[in-house]
């Protein structure tokens, strides 16, 4: 599936801290009928079986919706249930080696919070990049904030789409307008609403305007 600016405008990120009343797979299902264009599973605590169990039934819920699916860090589970795609961290395997074993058609993201580890990654081969953590977040207790200038120059600075994370909630979202981002990606801003799908048509309203002003 291609990469491009439109499918990174709301990019959701799995948490299963907030459910309850909906199962996971519910929560992303309204999430992705109400505006999400792609999805991230991410799961620190399931085993391998476990992980991949739901991997597989979540690559098929966003294919039904047209929508990209990505897989966290672990590049077995993402070829294992034929994901769209796979997100790396600075810490974790580079770019290039993840081509290398996913092939070309794989979608790759990279996060970056620097200009030159956004180039780098660029040069690797990564098709788009998770930029921050742009606001303090609860889910990373231990990312540095981003200023606005630094946003703006990785986003000058790469060809390939840039989407903005951390800490992101429709509260703040227009402050990320001017810096060039092509979208936002967010976690408890989605899965902790009481109403994850009422939650997801709001954050794809307020990104459109957000990009219509960048365009103004």
């Amino acid at each position: 599936m291609k990469c491009d600016k439109k499918t990174m405008r709301v990019y959701a990120v799995t948490d299963r801290a907030w459910t309850g009343k909906m199962t996971l797979l519910e929560q992303v299902e309204a999430a992705l009928k109400n505006g999400v264009t792609c999805v991230q599973l991410r799961e620190k605590e399931l085993d391998q079986e476990a992980f991949l169990e739901e991997a597989v039934e979540m690559a098929s819920l966003c294919r039904r919706y047209g929508v990209p699916f990505i897989v966290n860090d672990n590049v077995e589970i993402a070829l294992d249930c034929h994901a769209d795609g796979i997100h790396v961290g600075q810490e974790d395997m580079d770019a290039s080696r993840v081509r290398s074993l996913a092939g070309e058609k794989m979608i790759i993201g990279v996060s970056a919070h620097t200009v030159e580890e956004a180039l780098e990654a660029e040069r690797m081969g990564a098709d788009y990049l998770g930029v921050g953590a742009m606001f303090s977040t609860s889910t990373k207790t231990d990312a540095d904030t981003l200023s606005f200038e630094t946003l703006k120059a990785i986003c000058a600075a790469v060809k390939i789409p840039v989407v903005a994370i951390g800490g992101i909630t429709k509260n703040n979202v227009m402050q990320l307008a001017g810096s060039g981002v092509d979208g936002i990606a967010v976690v408890s801003a989605i899965f902790a609403a009481e109403d994850p799908g009422a939650a997801a048509a709001e954050l794809a309203a307020l990104v459109q305007r957000m990009i219509s002003v960048e365009k103004s």
